[in-house]
């Protein structure tokens, strides 16, 4: 038996406040849209990972999630443009990461980075 995919749910009853965050800012593809479920995501391979936190580094808290993104400067543009409040960050991390967290529409916290 192998893994091919980790999908992250998030409970909400108002599904249409994803798309502001999730397609309109960070540009994913609606990629499934059943009214109850609207599931966003890239055709870009990726590996599968999950991490287990006690923190979320530099004294942070754990994040809810973490999306990697190739320009994480144009990213954190992108958030303020759209009027989302940054909690931390933008950030060189010692273990080779540039990131700063945000909170989605949920109130999830969400570590937006990319590798150096």
């Amino acid at each position: 038996m192998r893994v091919r995919r980790i999908v992250a749910n998030i409970d909400t009853q108002d599904i249409a406040a994803a798309r502001r965050f999730y397609q309109g800012v960070l540009g994913l593809d609606v990629l499934m849209d059943m009214g109850w479920i609207a599931t966003y995501g890239s055709q870009e391979t990726m590996t599968v990972q999950i991490s287990f936190m006690a923190e979320g580094g530099s004294g942070t808290p754990v994040p809810d999630l973490s999306i990697e993104v190739d320009d994480v400067d144009a990213a954190l543009d992108a958030m303020k443009a759209a009027g989302f409040a940054i909690e931390y960050g933008p950030a060189d991390e010692p273990w080779g990461v540039r990131r700063f967290y945000v909170r989605d529409p949920f109130g999830r916290l969400v570590n937006i980075l990319s590798h150096r």
